[in-house]
């Protein structure tokens, strides 16, 4: 092997590091992003699921609010709604 051949390998062995190492840039990058977006998207599920349990507590005391409501009904009176509604 030459002098000269061995330059060239040595060319092409540079442009195949430099390629590489570009490759590796670019998904150290992408890396980052996804850790980013996905600490992002952690934070809005646990936001999410707050808003939903809170959600659920609200129905929950609205649906004993309207049960006790309800008991609070003379009979006659609930029934009659009830009949109303039915001769609609």
């Amino acid at each position: 092997m030459t002098i000269l051949g061995f330059s060239n390998y040595s060319d092409v062995m540079d442009a195949d590091l430099k390629a590489l190492e570009d490759k590796l840039t670019q998904l150290i990058a992408l890396c980052q992003m996804l850790r980013t977006k996905n600490l992002e998207l952690r934070q809005s599920l646990a936001n999410a699921q707050d808003d939903t349990k809170q959600l659920k507590d609200s129905m929950i005391q609205a649906s004993v609010r309207l049960e006790a409501l309800i008991e609070q009904l003379p009979q006659n009176v609930a029934h009659q709604d009830v009949m109303d509604e039915e001769s609609l």
